[in-house]
C-alpha cells in the first residue's frame, strides 16, 4: 500500500479523524527532495501499515492546509495523532533516518 493523496477538502476527515497515527507528507511536483523521499514514504506506508498511515498533500494544489500548519519548506512531514501534530520532520532523509524519527509510532 502506498501513500494516498489528501486535499484541503478531505484533510479533516482523512487526517484529523484518523484512529491511528497518520503522517502527512507536504510536497510539490517541482521539489526534487520531495520526489526523492516519496518512494521511501511509500515503503514505510507498506511496511508499517498496521501502525501508521501515510498520506501526501500537494502544497501547490492545497495551500489552505499548508498555511494552517505553517509549512514553509518542503518536504515537511507531520505526524498527527488524535487530530494534533505530535511530530514534525523537515527535509528528505534516507529510510533508516526516517524510521528512527518515527520510532515511537512504529514500535
Amino acid at each position: 500500500m502506498s501513500a494516498r493523496d489528501v486535499t484541503d477538502e478531505s484533510f479533516a476527515t482523512d487526517v484529523l479523524g484518523s484512529d491511528k497515527p497518520i503522517m502527512v507528507d507536504f510536497w510539490a511536483e517541482w521539489c526534487g527532495p520531495c520526489r526523492a523521499v516519496s518512494p521511501i514514504l511509500d515503503q514505510i506506508a507498506t511496511e508499517h501499515a498496521e501502525k501508521i498511515d501515510v498520506v501526501k498533500l500537494n502544497v501547490d494544489h492545497n495551500p489552505e492546509t499548508a498555511m494552517k500548519y505553517q509549512v514553509t519548506s518542503i518536504p515537511t512531514m507531520k505526524v498527527f495523532k488524535a487530530g494534533e501534530v505530535v511530530k514534525t520532520v523537515i527535509g528528505a532523509k534516507p529510510k533508516p533516518a526516517l524510521e528512527s524519527d518515527l520510532q515511537e509510532f512504529l514500535a
